[in-house]
């Protein structure tokens, strides 16, 4: 070989901003074969040598072992392998990392003790059978003894969180949230009352029917007085709430001069105002990549407010 092509090993760190230092221990690696010695011993490199210490020094940014870089280097293994191999085991690290992070920023801002660290860490890591049989053991003390209405399939679909096989780290805390009311036995208790409430008195085929129409027609009709500052047991709010009256006699199919929609209507919002229950939406809405849910408790407490004032 010429030697006119040949460099020193000080030539080869210059000319790649290497060290001596380095580029030897690449040599004595196996990761850069000098081309030959010379008569005093020295290392002499050829010019492909620039090209592999470029390849050996991107190939240690990128996180790989010295051990699976040499292989590349003699062609043992291919690069399209490694770097796919290598790009699998660093989405598993970054998916970690998230789980890490999201459980953090779950108990951080908060009066946290080491065990609710512990119990978020638990209930992240949970894999997609335990995250299942958690949520159905919720969905069936909620719906316990109302599963013959054929409307509940879908309610109860509407009611389960689906968490995507890489979500971000905001899915993550919405996810430890939920699974922290599916553990509290009041908010399984609050709702377990609500669905009952709902179904009461309702067709199998039209459960939940009334309560949907009830919570938009409160919706309505109380968001601009809510908007407005009116006081719940003013005149004003008193004609918000005949209007509420009547239209559930309408639903009812009762006579608005009675008193039974009146109370029937308190009835209703109340087994409907569950404590929590917009926490739940929101939560949900987050973990399944829904818009953002309107929240029904400020109406709700408005008008029950207003009914018992009236």
């Amino acid at each position: 070989m010429d030697d006119d092509t040949l460099c020193s090993i000080g030539e080869l760190a210059r000319r790649t901003g290497s060290t001596v230092k380095t580029i030897r221990f690449y040599s004595d690696r196996g990761l850069i074969e000098p081309a030959e010695r010379s008569p005093a011993g020295y290392r002499r490199y050829d010019t492909e040598a620039v090209a592999r210490v470029e390849l050996v020094r991107t190939l240690r940014d990128l996180g790989l072992d010295l051990d699976t870089i040499r292989k590349v280097v003699a062609r043992e293994v291919s690069l399209a392998d490694v770097t796919a191999a290598h790009a699998e085991a660093l989405d598993v690290q970054i998916r970690a990392l998230r789980l890490r992070r999201a459980v953090l920023t779950a108990v951080s801002g908060r009066n946290s003790t080491p065990a609710d660290l512990e119990l978020a860490h638990r209930l992240a890591k949970l894999s997609g059978t335990e995250r299942r049989r958690l949520v159905d053991d919720f969905l069936a003390a909620v719906f316990d003894g109302l599963h013959g209405h054929p409307a509940f399939v879908g309610v109860m679909r509407s009611m389960t969180p689906e968490l995507p096989q890489d979500p971000s780290p905001e899915q993550i805390v919405a996810w430890v949230g939920l699974a922290e009311l599916f553990r509290d036995p009041d908010f399984c208790s609050s709702m377990h009352g609500m669905a009952h409430g709902m179904a009461a008195d309702q067709a199998p085929d039209d459960a939940f029917g009334l309560t949907r129409t009830l919570a938009e027609a409160v919706r309505t009709r109380v968001t601009p007085a809510l908007a407005a500052g009116v006081d719940p047991a003013s005149t004003e709010a008193g004609a918000v709430v005949d209007g509420l009256a009547a239209h559930c006699a309408r639903v009812l199919g009762e006579g608005s001069g009675t008193s039974a929609p009146r109370s029937r209507l308190l009835s209703r919002l109340e087994s409907m105002n569950v404590p929590r229950r917009d926490r739940y939406q929101e939560l949900l809405a987050v973990v399944n990549g829904w818009p953002p849910p309107e929240r029904l408790a400020p109406v709700l407490d408005w008008a029950l407010a207003a009914l018992r004032a009236h």
